[in-house]
């Protein structure tokens, strides 16, 4: 499975509604540490069913850029049970990725 393009029409169904634990990726197309993250959060979509994987293009979705106040791209997010449970901001390796969930 690959990651879900989150957009605020769907942001409370596929991520506060989500049954399972949730990664969104903050992240924008002119940015380098993005690109640098954006292979590694699509690898985990497609390794672990247990979570859902969404992407947040913050240029296409400022509202939810300032809802979550985010300051730096790339920013990671983890979601249980629709609330905020880890925060990162910068380019990480999968293995810190993966310790956030």
């Amino acid at each position: 499975m690959s990651a879900v393009n989150i957009t605020k029409n769907n942001f409370h169904e596929e991520v506060l509604n989500s049954d399972k634990p949730v990664l969104l990726d903050f992240w924008a197309s002119w940015c380098g540490p993005c690109r640098m993250v954006g292979p590694i959060v699509e690898e985990i979509a497609g390794e672990r069913s247990d979570i859902k994987v969404g992407k947040v293009n913050v240029e296409e979705e400022p509202e939810l850029a300032r809802q979550f106040r985010i300051m730096s791209i790339p920013t990671l997010m983890t979601f249980k049970d629709g609330k905020v449970v880890n925060q990162s901001a910068g380019a990480k390796p999968k293995s810190q990725i993966l310790a956030m969930l």
